[in-house]
């Protein structure tokens, strides 16, 4: 009897582990999907899409009398329309406006994404202008 009880112990036991791991390992996945999504310098609020890096080097940004112009470059290995599709569903919901090909407007801005592709790494240009000076993508 004593041994029954004791492989009874060593079962609730084992089962308490087990689900303190599961919840644990939970609450690790939420909290990493909790992480703020990354944005693109001089963007307040242009996401990076996942799997693209900024090359912070490449960007700049300057105030001009007619509006700002700020340009920013990410790369990754993703694919061309991997990248239209994040921008194109993710960008209306922050009140951007399609523009014609690989372009945006919004408050008297136009964004333009500039895609190419080499060895299988996309760079990814953005560029945004005044609505008056915008000049528009390469087709």
């Amino acid at each position: 009897m004593a041994k029954r009880q004791t492989i009874g112990a060593f079962v609730a036991l084992v089962m308490f582990l087990l689900a303190t791991l599961l919840m644990a390992t939970s609450l690790m996945v939420l909290d990493a999907r909790a992480e703020p999504a990354a944005f693109l310098a001089g963007f307040e609020d242009l996401p990076l899409m996942p799997g693209l890096v900024e090359d912070e080097s490449a960007g700049m940004e300057f105030d001009a009398p007619g509006g700002r112009i700020v340009e920013s470059v990410a790369m990754g290995g993703v694919t061309r329309g991997a990248v239209l599709d994040f921008y194109a569903s993710t960008l209306p919901q922050l009140g951007w406006r399609d523009d014609g090909p690989q372009g945006f407007a919004r408050e008297g801005e136009v964004l333009r994404l500039e895609i190419s592709e080499n060895g299988g790494v996309v760079t990814v240009r953005f560029a945004l202008s005044p609505e008056s000076g915008a000049q528009q993508a390469p087709k």
